[in-house]
């Protein structure tokens, strides 16, 4: 188990380098000025220089990418002002006079447009994009689930035939045409019959009552972000419980006398989740990824509609933050991905 851990760790290590080597080089080679981005259009030169000598701009960009490694980085070399005006830190040793040896969160420095430290932004927004993920993740996985044993037990049925139909048409329509298609139709045009609406946050301001808990904006965009996923799940369920359907222990159950639902609820579908559990939690990472033009199309307050706002503003601490944000969620849920595998198939082992 140690073993294994440790060699997934260092995959997913090595992963994450790989993401902040793209993600620096990519961003500095777009068209912009930090520091004038930073200051507005009318700052003086001499500020603008104290601006680029902060942020290392006056550096050569190999010089600059290890000043953002040591950013990132949990044990990182700072000076005590560096210390003390950004970074939640524990001091492990005193380097000299002004350079502290230190254990931090990672630093993924300030917005250009309101000098807020991208991880307190993204934090605020995290809350949000969790949320959705995980009613779009439960909406998918119930439903897809339920679909694929239907499918599976009605082979060669209408049932059969409409729910692999759905579940085509839902894989190939984009995320973002689904979400204009529903908020269009449901949001704006049957309006008065369903209650929703094109856009909102899960939090509605009144002017007497202040923060109101709307759930029903979440609806939308939910149904929006879990019908990739949930075609997926359909398919993979139908697929797996079709080879589980004639097995041998499955043909021992029936003669046994057991009922059919017993049979396909506790003995057939808990051996065909595996592909099931595989796609639940790689789509769970994903929809992290995949809510940002879904949360910017229904107003959602989220990671996404943070990200997209700021890359119109060429806010690149905050796009860069979100990327290395989601690429780290990739990475956590993979590896626990592999350990859910054991608990559910005692025939998987960890080597």
């Amino acid at each position: 188990m140690l073993r294994f851990l440790l060699r997934k760790t260092g995959y997913g290590l090595l992963v994450l380098l790989g993401v902040v080597v793209l993600v620096f080089f990519l961003f500095n080679v777009l068209p912009g000025d930090p520091a004038r981005l930073t200051l507005g259009q009318r700052a003086d030169v001499a500020s603008l220089e104290n601006v680029r000598r902060e942020l290392h701009l006056d550096q050569p960009v190999g010089t600059q990418f290890l000043y953002y490694l040591n950013d990132l980085l949990p044990v990182g070399i700072h000076t005590q002002q560096e210390a003390d005006e950004n970074l939640r830190y524990l001091t492990v040793a005193h380097i000299s006079n002004d350079k502290l040896l230190v254990l931090k969160a990672p630093y993924l420095r300030r917005s250009y447009q309101g000098k807020k430290q991208v991880w307190d932004i993204l934090m605020e927004a995290l809350p949000g994009t969790l949320l959705l993920a995980v009613a779009a993740m439960v909406f998918a996985t119930i439903t897809g689930i339920a679909l694929g044993v239907l499918s599976a037990v009605k082979q060669n049925t209408w049932m059969d035939t409409g729910a692999v139909f759905a579940s085509v048409a839902g894989i190939s329509a984009p995320s973002f045409f689904a979400g204009i298609v529903l908020a269009y139709l449901f949001g704006f045009v049957l309006s008065d019959y369903t209650g929703l609406h094109m856009s909102g946050n899960l939090f509605d301001v009144d002017p007497f009552k202040g923060r109101v808990l709307n759930l029903r904006n979440l609806v939308l965009p939910a149904i929006t972000l879990g019908i990739r996923p949930l075609a997926i799940i359909v398919q993979l369920t139908r697929s797996a419980m079709l080879d589980v359907l004639h097995q041998d222990y499955i043909r021992t159950a029936y003669a046994k006398g057991l009922s059919r639902s017993t049979v396909i609820w506790r003995h057939a579908l808990p051996n065909a989740l595996n592909p099931v559990i595989t796609a639940i939690t790689g789509w769970f990472a994903e929809l992290l990824a995949g809510a940002f033009f879904v949360e910017y199309i229904f107003g959602w307050k989220g990671i996404g509609k943070v990200t997209v706002e700021a890359l119109d503003k060429f806010d690149f601490p905050v796009v860069m933050g979100a990327i290395l944000f989601t690429a780290g969620i990739f990475v956590i849920v993979n590896l626990l991905a592999d350990l859910l595998y054991t608990l559910i198939d005692p025939r998987i082992k960890l080597d």
